[in-house]
């Protein structure tokens, strides 16, 4: 059995990947990282790593990706699959890091629970944003890590290098997965993925925003089990 080691997203808890822990749980032991240590992309996944088996299958969801790829660059040794979920391969671009800077602004001036709240309506397909479970459970994840691990978070995000040069030393069984509706991390961004990734394959799933695990646990479920089963 192997051990299976996921990454979640910005102002995400484990419950993010709650519907994949237990599909993925016969197939070996599951551990759901914290992203509460460090500044710094390279920081969060130097924490990581120092609490994470010897050898695991690695999978990440949007920040979490970003982690995932350097993860990679610091011990591609210990990874013996991945799985990247609603993510690019890119910096941060100016338009981004000025929509973050705002929002951090705005979590600093008593915004916070009403910016969880924007922030969850705008990255779910249509079809869910009047999913009041879904929207609690971004808004609990939200209030738990806080607004300084919030700040933290995406300073992180902001500072993050171009992974784009380093996909071609990927040499492990890759799943590139993303909703097809995703407006943040949209499907041409993991069709540039694939094709960097020698032994990559994409999954598109329908009717799906950027919180693929949440929006649509039973499809990105049979991807996982896929992914992490398959010699």
């Amino acid at each position: 059995m192997t051990p299976i080691l996921l990454v979640p997203g910005l102002v995400c808890t484990a419950e993010v990947f709650a519907p994949q822990a237990a599909a993925l749980w016969p197939y070996g032991p599951v551990t759901i990282a914290s992203t509460l240590e460090g500044g710094s992309i390279h920081d969060i996944a130097a924490a990581i790593l120092a609490d994470a088996p010897p050898r695991f299958a690695l999978a990440g969801i949007s920040m979490g990706g970003y982690i995932s790829f350097e993860i990679l660059r610091q011990a591609p040794e210990r990874v013996l699959k991945l799985a990247l979920l609603d993510t690019s391969a890119r910096p941060d671009a100016p338009e981004q890091t000025a929509a973050r800077r705002a929002a951090v602004e705005r979590a600093r001036n008593g915004e916070f629970a009403a910016l969880l709240e924007e922030f969850a309506m705008s990255f779910m397909h249509p079809s869910h944003r009047a999913d009041a479970r879904l929207l609690d459970i971004n808004l609990r994840m939200g209030l738990t890590v806080g607004v300084d691990g919030f700040i933290r978070q995406t300073e992180a995000i902001i500072s993050r290098i171009d992974s784009r040069p380093s996909l071609p030393a990927i040499a492990v069984p890759t799943l590139v997965l993303v909703g097809d509706a995703d407006p943040f991390t949209p499907v041409e961004l993991s069709r540039e993925i694939v094709a960097g990734i020698p032994q990559a394959r994409l999954a598109v799933i329908d009717e799906c925003g950027h919180g693929s695990t949440l929006e649509q646990p039973e499809a990105v479920n049979r991807q996982l089990v896929d992914w992490i089963s398959a010699p």
